[in-house]
Parts: structure tokens; sequence; C-alpha cells
């Protein structure tokens, strides 16, 4: 007696490409459902503060906006805001590696790290050491010139 070329997996197979089939004819009936407009496509509106909602906006509360008052761009300097930026940072040495000759310090301000470079130093420094530095823009972003130690 021959066996029955019907096995276990190919059975589970069919059986799954059923279910896909009729799964997507039931999205292609509720697709052309929708587009019927027997099911409505919800809406999103913005209210006057920038939330989404599902309501349309109250008119009494829009602001009006000229367009000379939109500043596109960098802001211009006003004079007294060079006193406010202080360009001597300090900071903590988090890594300092003396074979390589480079590491990282974190602002004391806003715990960023920046890279140092044996080039970029005044005193010699150590790992935990408490440093004062000022940035400078490098090829990968700010590092850290012209480091002492406080």
């Amino acid at each position: 007696m021959a066996k029955s070329q019907q096995t276990y997996s190919k059975t589970e197979k069919e059986k799954k490409r059923l279910k896909k089939r009729e799964e997507k004819q039931k999205k292609k009936v509720a697709r052309k459902a929708a587009k019927d407009g027997t099911e409505g496509i919800p809406f999103a509106y913005v209210d006057h503060m920038g939330n989404l909602v599902d309501t349309p906006p109250d008119p009494t509360k829009k602001v009006k906006v000229d367009a000379e008052d939109i500043v596109l761009g960098i802001p211009k300097k006003e004079e007294g805001d060079e006193e406010k930026f202080d360009p001597v940072r300090s900071g903590k040495v988090s890594f300092y590696d003396f074979n390589k000759g480079f590491g990282f310090i974190i602002d004391s301000e806003n715990n960023e790290k920046y890279f140092v470079h044996v080039s970029g130093l005044i005193d010699e420094i150590n790992e935990g050491n408490s440093v004062s530095f000022e940035l400078e823009r490098g090829m990968k972003g700010m590092n850290a010139v012209r480091v002492k130690r406080t």
C-alpha cells in the first residue's frame, strides 16, 4: 500500500495560506466600504494650543500673526549678550589616556561630555581632576581647549 503524500506540515501550511487569503479578502471589503462612505475616516484637528483634538477648533481663540513678526535664522546679538556667555567653563575629567593623548571632560553646568586632546592642555591632567577649559568647534563636535587644573 502506498503512503499518503499529504503530510502534517503540508496541511498546516495550506491552512495558513487559506487564513491569510480570508484576512486579505476581509481587508479588501473593509477598504471598499470605507471608500463608499459607509464607514467614515476620523479627522484630527489642531487646537489653538497645538494639541490634537477630535473637534474643530474654536475660531474665537485663533491668534493672528503678522508675517513681519516671524524671524527666520539666528537672532541678532544685542549689546550685553557677550557678558552673559562666559567662555571659560569648569568641569571634571571623566577619562584620560596618557598613552594615546586624549580624554573626555564633563561640563559641570550642563553635564555635556567634551573631547580633549593633549595639544589642548596647559597643565597635566588626571582622571577626577577639576579643570577649567574653553570650547572650540572641531571636526566631530565641540572640543575642550586651553585646559587648566583648578
